[in-house]
């Protein structure tokens, strides 16, 4: 049989001294060494653009894969991709979302920015 973690075993989580602390390490939460910060995914170097309607109850986005940058360049990325269309739209798990059909129009800014785009699906 399994033991659950009792909660005396979590590890200290707050300090007065220092703020939040790591449970997993004890250390303040800006010198925490266990949790690795996350950086560049790795990919091939090709940026997809692909239409999808998939559960969107038949409106389409076009997605956008593969862009080697961070969270925060992607969030600045994605800010002026949907600008540079004037639609909306929004930023999961990496992939940048934009309302509509602008891929012609996301693969010329794209190329203009040094990315070698491709069209993937249909």
């Amino acid at each position: 049989m399994v033991r659950k973690a009792d909660k005396k075993d979590a590890g200290l989580v707050y300090s007065t001294e220092f703020g939040k602390m790591c449970p997993g390490c004890n250390k303040p939460s800006a010198k925490c060494s266990c949790q690795k910060k996350q950086g560049i995914p790795q990919s091939d170097g090709i940026v997809r653009l692909m239409r999808e309607t998939k559960g969107r109850k038949g409106k389409g986005v076009t997605l956008i894969t593969g862009v080697p940058l961070d969270d925060d360049g992607m969030k600045k990325l994605a800010k002026a991709l949907k600008q540079k269309c004037g639609s909306g739209g929004s930023l999961k798990n990496g992939i940048i979302e934009i309302q509509g059909d602008h891929r012609d129009v996301l693969e010329l800014e794209l190329n203009g920015l040094g990315y070698k785009v491709k069209r993937a699906g249909g």
